[in-house]
């Protein structure tokens, strides 16, 4: 799940099976009405998190994430 408040983006890794993985250079796209975050951890094993609208704007607004397509 995405924290805004540890800076940057974490979520669940399903090839290695932990949770709270930071995202490494996460993009958040809009995808039908949702907000994913996609990027790699520190292995290059891909990941994504689904977020609320003013969680991923936290996020760009802070720095911690870049926009994608869809906004």
């Amino acid at each position: 799940m995405a924290t805004p408040k540890s800076g940057g983006i974490t979520a669940y890794s399903v090839k290695t099976k932990t949770k709270n993985v930071p995202m490494v250079d996460p993009v958040i796209d809009v995808k039908s009405g949702r907000y994913i975050a996609t990027g790699t951890d520190g292995q290059g094993n891909k990941m994504a998190a689904i977020m609320s609208k003013a969680t991923a704007e936290g996020h760009i607004s802070s720095g911690a994430a870049k926009k994608g397509s869809g906004w």
